[in-house]
């Protein structure tokens, strides 16, 4: 099969021919029709946390092409699903209690030599992390399906949401997907706060109240005039360096700060700013098999429409140069491989 690999820091993925993956007992063969390109498979490769020869890919969706042996709850050939993208052991502490990405010896889809990704015509998957796409659900959907996951867990994590004021701060895919179901929540004012316009505008297509452009002002100013007080909730989901602390500044009284932006480096924060206010300030890693079934119930029943984020879709010819470009400030949302087309 054609796959994308990781060769070294600093020089392009390289499109190659390697071996079709074959299924373990307990895992399926999915044949790839859409894998996304995430945040973070740019950061693990920028900081060198993968190996050389890695097939990155953990946002994905298609056909199941062959099944393990030991596959159970019914799974078969021609099934479109997605699938966590975890190697969870099903048995630490995170995992009997449902978090599976929160797992001690768990390991990730594509980040790893024994678990090549999605940036391939063919993905394994374990059985027990799979989920079935409805017939309304269109494969671009079920692989943007992942990271909504993420947006989805970190709402959750923010308690009640209900007539509630909140700054998402950052309208990449998380900050749009926290915009998206922070409305479906049940909060009153939905303000994003985003340098770029044409992000602003998709956060404002998904469900935002309103959208601020923090090089235009004040961002407590402009909020203050919309909600007529601080931020309840914050969503910080960008993962820059200071942004902790700005989002501790920002948010009200007993305010609950919600960290989704993965910040690879160090930061520094003054405790006493979320002291003086009892701020709660709680991290978001990652998903449960129930944010995937939430996600794809809301797709599936209209509830939600993921068709804003995604902002171009590519073969394996534009792949290398496309993934570098990501590497600096840009417009884009959702940028979905096309294993299967031509290029």
């Amino acid at each position: 099969m054609r796959a994308a690999i990781f060769e070294e820091t600093g020089q392009p993925l390289i499109v190659t021919t390697v071996d079709d993956p074959r299924p373990a007992p307990d895992e399926v063969v999915i044949e790839v029709a859409h894998c996304g390109i995430c945040g973070s498979d740019l950061h693990v490769t920028e900081y060198g946390f993968v190996p050389r020869g890695t097939i990155l890919g953990h946002e994905f969706a298609g056909t199941i092409v062959e099944v393990g042996r030991d596959v159970s709850s019914g799974w078969k050939v021609g099934d479109r699903v997605t699938a966590l993208p975890i190697q969870a052991c099903r048995t630490c502490e995170a995992c009997t209690d449902g978090l599976p990405g929160l797992c001690s010896t768990g390991l990730f889809t594509g980040t790893t030599l024994t678990n090549p990704g999605a940036y391939a015509q063919y993905v394994k998957a374990r059985g027990v992390m799979l989920q079935a796409l409805p017939a309304g659900v269109s494969f671009a959907d079920g692989a943007m399906v992942e990271p909504l996951a993420v947006s989805h867990h970190a709402v959750g994590l923010a308690g009640d949401l209900t007539g509630a004021s909140v700054l998402v701060i950052g309208a990449g895919p998380i900050g749009v997907g926290a915009a998206l179901f922070a409305r479906l929540a049940g909060a009153r004012h939905v303000v994003v706060s985003e340098p770029s316009p044409t992000r602003r505008q998709r956060a404002l297509d998904v469900g935002a109240t309103h959208a601020l452009d923090p090089k235009a002002g004040p961002v407590a100013e402009g909020f203050a005039a919309i909600a007529g007080h601080r931020p309840q909730v914050v969503f910080e989901c960008v993962g820059n360096p200071g942004l902790l602390q700005q989002a501790m500044e920002l948010a009200g009284v007993r305010g609950r700060v919600i960290v989704a932006g993965v910040c690879f480096g160090e930061d520094q924060i003054s405790p006493i700013t979320g002291i003086m206010k009892e701020v709660n300030l709680q991290f978001s890693q990652c998903y449960t098999e129930r944010d995937f079934a939430g996600v794809i119930d809301a797709l599936a029943k209209g509830r939600a429409d993921a068709s804003p984020m995604l902002t171009q879709i590519i073969g394996f010819g534009e792949l290398p140069a496309a993934f570098e470009a990501l590497r600096k400030p840009t417009d884009q949302c959702k940028l979905l491989i096309d294993p299967h087309r031509a290029g």
